[in-house]
This record gives C-alpha cells, sequence and structure tokens, in this order.
C-alpha cells in the first residue's frame, strides 16, 4: 500500500483557523493545568501562554487515542499569529531529517519567492545545542514570515511552527525563540544534540533492477538503520525517485558505498529503508511511519529509482503485505506481528 501521511506543514494550515474556546484536550495526550500543557507520555512540559501567544486548542493530529500524534495551538491576540507545536513518535526518529524535510514543503507550499535566512543549531529550554531553528521570510510571495524548530527527546520529536504577516516578522520570531526556551523536559538527559543535515552528491550509483531474493530473516523486526542522525553525519544524494504525487529523494551516509539507503517521504518521519541485510547479501526494505514499522524481503541489490516509485505508489506486488509489524505505543510497549510468507 502507498506509503504517504500529510506533511506536517499542510497539517497546520489546517488547523490554522480561529477557535472559539478550548476544545477538550485528548485524555491520552495531555495534560493541563492553570498555566502549563504536558505532553504525557513524551514527558514534555509547555506553557498556555507564551510572547504574546495563547493556547488555544489541543488535541491529536492522527492515530486518535493513541497518544503518538499530538499538537497544541497558539494563537496571537488578534489570531493574526498562529503556532502550532507537535509531539509525534515516529519509529525512525531524526530531528535533522524533520527539518529537512519541513524546509522542502515550506519552500514547496509557499513559493520561489521563499528565502531561507536562518538555519541553524539552538537551546532548547535552556540546553545548548538541542533544537534546529529556522526562519523563512518574504512566503507567499512576500505576505507572511513562517519560521520552525524541531527537537528529539527521547523517542519523540517536537517541531514547532509559528507563521504570521510578514509586517508581524518580530512577533513570529518572538513566538518561536519563546517556545523553544520555554520547552521544559521530564528527563533533559533524553535530548539529542542536533544540527542541520549536511546533505552532499554521491557517486554515481548503478540504478539496474533489483530482483526480490528471500525473506526477511526471523529476529529484524526493530528494522533499525544503521545511518547517523539529528545532523551528526553527512548524508549524500544518491538518485531521485519520481512517483504520481512527486520527486522523493535516496540518502545514504556520505563515503559509506554498501550501507543503509533511506528514502523520505514526509516531515512526519515517513520513509522506506533499505538496510544491508543480516547474515546474507542484499538489502532488506522496511517501511517506517508514526509508531510503526513493516518489515519487508531482501532484494538482491538496492532497488531502481523505478522500483522504488512503484512501492511508494502501491503499486509494487511484493510490498501488499508486510512479513513484520513494530508497533510501538507511547507507554513505551513494543508489540511485534510476523505474517511470514513464501516466495513464489
Amino acid at each position: 500500500m502507498p506509503l504517504r501521511a500529510l506533511p506536517l506543514v499542510s497539517v497546520l494550515l489546517a488547523l490554522a483557523m480561529p477557535a472559539f474556546g478550548h476544545a477538550a484536550e485528548e485524555a491520552e495526550a495531555w495534560t493541563p493545568t492553570e498555566t502549563t500543557l504536558r505532553a504525557n507520555a513524551a514527558g514534555i512540559i509547555l506553557p498556555q501562554t507564551v510572547a504574546g501567544l495563547s493556547l488555544s486548542r489541543s488535541g491529536e493530529v492522527s492515530n486518535g487515542g493513541k497518544g503518538i500524534d499530538n499538537y497544541a495551538q497558539y494563537l496571537s491576540q488578534d489570531g493574526a499569529v498562529q503556532a502550532t507545536l507537535y509531539v509525534y513518535l515516529p519509529s525512525y526518529a531524526d530531528a535533522a531529517l524533520a527539518a529537512y524535510m519541513t524546509d522542502k514543503a515550506v519552500m514547496e507550499r509557499f513559493g520561489a519567492k521563499t528565502r531561507r535566512t536562518s538555519y541553524t543549531s539552538a537551546a532548547a529550554g535552556g540546553h545548548a545545542g538541542t533544537a534546529i531553528r529556522a526562519i523563512y521570510d518574504d512566503a507567499a510571495d512576500g505576505a507572511l514570515t513562517t519560521a520552525a524548530a524541531f527537537v528529539h527527546a527521547g523517542r519523540w520529536i517536537v517541531k514547532m511552527r509559528v507563521t504570521g504577516p510578514a509586517e508581524r516578522r518580530k512577533d513570529v520570531l518572538a513566538g518561536l525563540d519563546g517556545m523553544i526556551a520555554n520547552l521544559a523536559f521530564d528527563d533533559p538527559g533524553a535530548l539529542h544534540a542536533v544540527i542541520p543535515a549536511k546533505i552532499a552528491t554521491c557517486p554515481a550509483a548503478d540504478n539496474r533492477d533489483a530482483r526480490l531474493s528471500g525473506a526477511a530473516p526471523p529476529g529484524t523486526e526493530k528494522g533499525e538503520i544503521a545511518l547517523p542522525r539529528d545532523g551528526r553525519g553527512s548524508l549524500c544524494l544518491r538518485g531521485t525517485v519520481e512517483t504520481s504525487d512527486g520527486r522523493y529523494e535516496m540518502l545514504q551516509q556520505t563515503g559509506m558505498e554498501g550501507s543503509a539507503i533511506i528514502v523520505p517521504i514526509d516531515d512526519t518521519g515517513s520513509l522506506l529503508a533499505f538496510e544491508p541485510a543480516q547474515g546474507r547479501s542484499g538489502y532488506q526494505l522496511s517501511m517506517h511511519s508514526l509508531g510503526q514499522i513493516e518489515l519487508y524481503g531482501v532484494y538482491d541489490r538496492i532497488p531502481s529509482p523505478r522500483q522504488i516509485a512503484a512501492i511508494i505508489d502501491g503499486k509494487d506486488p511484493q510490498t501488499t503485505q508486510a512479513e513484520a509489524t513494530t508497533a510501538y505505543a507511547a507507554n513505551g510497549e513494543v508489540t511485534v506481528s510476523v505474517t511470514r510468507k513464501s516466495l513464489r
């Protein structure tokens, strides 16, 4: 089936409308007090009012009742400046990759005149180097300023987006910086050091079609991916994949031919991964999304861009049913369902 989710930049636009009063918070996701809002499972706390923005509503973006994809929306008093904080649980958590994919989504959504004017590390809740901060000016033909920040805490990604009219740029930046600075964490030791991703160009790749050569080895259901995360190692662009919905990039660790390859799908952590198979030659396919990994068989080589496009579009007959599915719950529980199948 197709591996796609609605990008958070699009979700923000859907949420960004005046809210009358407070909607009922999802008990599984949030606990409000008079002055704060706590993301329960993630152990992350934020103020209800920060830098001229006040909490408007909170709940779950998707996966209702699971508490793995949560949002809190803030508005200025006149509603012109809007902010959304997301706390979500991707099976492959990487703040630098989330920032990179959001950057692509912002540029696509707001047009060619949009300028990225800042893209640096920042301090989340007073902890240096634990956030990525991005500022975009002249968005929507000069009408808007939008800004974003990203934090990796334990298994969770925190994403903050603030948008407002260009003439309210000062308020937009104050809102974003206030949100970053006022985050609090039950376990500050769970914060990851993060820097913006560095994407180079890989040497020319062999793009011949691959052949499915075997089932996924038992015991590989966790779908680990041996790649540097949070910007702590350089990635390179191996190739591009053209699908019915757009273009996606094949990323690999720089200077590591034969290492894992990922194909990010959106800014929520959805991606395809081709990881060197354990105990045999070839590459094992896994699909990562919010709170879930689907494990598939082993290919004798990295599939070609044409084959990867078919997988993303849901047209590849070999990926109609996962051999194993690993689900990660907000409370830390992990459930593995195995459906081994024989190869024809």
